[in-house]
């Protein structure tokens, strides 16, 4: 057995793993959760404008990275991977952030691709996805920058990273309280072009069971599930119509900032992008559906996933 701590830095949350790895007999590896734990720093604020990381962001993502090494060191880790996505994919001073990464852990930050990001969320979700869903997995991890397709059975076949998350869409179009019809309509058109691209990549309509990850879609499941407060057992491997979804992604974006702060399941850092990210998979979820039913296939549920890139980071890392 193997303690292990994968750290993911996005666009607007740095989360940590601990995890214990084990064979589990059959060639592969069991993962068995020993802390889970996430904090809302914002590290993307400004960058799709800037280029840059904001130093206010990139102090608040330092201090949760110490505070992290702590963790790790308290619980006796091994083996350490930490892995930065969108944000810092795109920022011109991200040198230090990678400085600051490795005075407080020890480790180089590795900022992954959006291709090497997809990969990890797809076999961090599918290995733990219930052998029941039907194949092809379309894998569908929205962040605060970017968001991954990745479409496979056991390994992925096709994979795209797309320049549209929460945090990005939010800060380029949906700035009333809630949204006017004109903001929506633009940041649907960006989505729709940004798959208009990625179907000539990843084959929607291939897909037999849509999968999605991330704070986005486990906050619009929890609305769709009447969730009174924020239940990770009842959300992991929930399995949802797509209209239900649809209704709850529609509920979410148009509800003022004031409801949606009352809502016992949503997290505060959640609260101003959450809009944009049930945008963004109503979009998927739609595109999916008709893509699927055009070429005369059945999708089956949408099935929402509390295991994502931090799974695939720690099993990188006995791999």
């Amino acid at each position: 057995m193997t303690r292990v701590a994968a750290i993911d830095c996005g666009t607007n949350s740095i989360r940590l793993l601990v995890a214990d790895i084990e064979p589990d007999g059959t060639g592969g590896h069991r993962l068995t959760d020993v802390e889970r734990r996430m904090e809302i720093v914002r590290l993307g604020q400004g960058v799709d404008r800037t280029g840059r990381l904001d130093p206010a962001a990139l102090d608040r993502t330092l201090a949760a990275a110490r505070d992290y090494a702590a963790q790790c060191r308290a619980l006796g880790v091994e083996r350490t991977r930490f892995v930065a996505t969108s944000a810092t994919r795109d920022a011109e001073n991200r040198q230090d952030f990678v400085d600051g990464v490795r005075d407080a852990l020890g480790v180089v930050p590795e900022v992954v691709s959006g291709e090497e990001e997809a990969a990890l969320s797809f076999a961090g979700a599918v290995s733990v996805l219930d052998p029941a869903h039907a194949g092809p997995y379309l894998v569908v991890d929205i962040g605060g920058g970017s968001t991954e397709l990745v479409l496979g059975d056991g390994t992925p076949r096709a994979a795209l990273s797309m320049d549209v998350g929460c945090v990005r869409l939010t800060e380029r179009h949906l700035r009333t309280d809630p949204p006017t019809p004109q903001e929506e309509e633009a940041a649907r058109a960006d989505v729709r072009r940004m798959l208009d691209d990625a179907s000539a990549v990843v084959p929607l309509g291939r897909a037999r069971t849509l999968v999605g990850l991330a704070g986005s879609v486990t906050t619009v499941t929890a609305h769709a599930l009447r969730l009174p407060a924020y239940d990770p057992a009842a959300i992991d491997g929930a399995a949802l119509e797509a209209d239900r979804v649809l209704n709850s992604c529609s509920a979410l974006l148009h509800a003022p900032h004031a409801d949606r702060a009352a809502m016992g399941f949503m997290h505060p850092g959640r609260v101003d992008v959450i809009g944009a990210g049930a945008l963004i998979w109503s979009e998927i979820v739609a595109r999916v559906a008709s893509e699927v039913a055009a070429g005369g296939g059945a999708l089956g549920p949408v099935v929402t996933s509390e295991h994502d890139i931090l799974d695939g980071i720690a099993l990188s890392l006995v791999r």
